[in-house]
């Protein structure tokens, strides 16, 4: 593990820009180890994943408390679901960070913007469950739409964390070529465009909006390290 701390990578000059005793020192380029903010967002991301509990009610009505426990089934599919989908991306996040070496504040904001994204999943996850166990259609499709749209910001906070690593190989990690991440943004571009289709499918099919929804994340876990590894693995497995 690299030492804990800051270390400052100097400014490359122009071939062209002229150098002399007089010249100003180049300003350094803070850069920072990459761990405290691993442990930063698997903080995050535990609160995040332990809030969604707390959409669980206990019965309250003497007599009724088996009955109620059963109406509450699409409050248990919308957890189990969102549960999954926090935990695909703390995969995610830790296989992110495996191929990152340094941070600087570019990547740090990116970062926020990726965690403020996954911490507002349980409120568009609890308007869903509500929608389809106390809702009508309408209800069914503003909780879907709420939901996937939410969902697609997470993406697109995948995309530019992507875009800008695959910008920056100075913040990689040994033996990780910025061409790894050119290829991941195919992967947040495929989140955005699905969900944004799982939306305006809700309009027609509410239903059918929530099963596009709920296989996104079983492919985020399965491509957790990456679409190249993943393609590797299935031509083996055909050979």
């Amino acid at each position: 593990m690299p030492p804990v701390g800051d270390r400052h990578e100097p400014e490359s000059r122009p071939p062209d820009a002229p150098s002399g005793p007089g010249d100003p020192p180049s300003a350094p380029r803070l850069l920072a180890e990459s761990g405290r903010v691993e442990a930063f967002s698997d903080g995050v991301l535990a609160i995040v994943i332990t809030l969604l509990v707390l959409d669980l009610r206990a019965p309250a009505d003497r007599g009724a408390m088996l009955d109620e426990l059963l109406r509450q089934w699409p409050v248990y599919i919308a957890y189990l679901a969102s549960f999954a989908y926090v935990g695909v991306i703390w995969v995610n996040h830790h296989q992110l960070f495996t191929r990152i070496g340094s941070v600087d504040t570019g990547l740090l904001w990116r970062n926020l913007a990726l965690l403020l994204t996954t911490s507002v999943l349980p409120f568009p996850t609890a308007v869903l469950g509500s929608a389809f166990q106390h809702g009508e259609r309408r209800d069914q499709v503003v909780g879907l739409v709420l939901y996937a749209l939410i969902a697609a910001a997470m993406a697109s906070s995948w995309l530019l964390v992507f875009h800008y690593l695959a910008a920056n190989e100075r913040l990689l990690a040994e033996h990780t070529p910025a061409s790894f991440f050119v290829q991941e943004r195919q992967r947040a571009l495929i989140g955005v465009g699905s969900y944004l289709g799982a939306a305006l499918l809700a309009l027609w099919q509410p239903i059918a909006g929530l099963v596009i929804a709920s296989i996104l994340p079983a492919f985020y876990g399965i491509t957790s390290e990456g679409l190249s590894p993943y393609r590797k693995r299935r031509r083996r497995s055909r050979s």
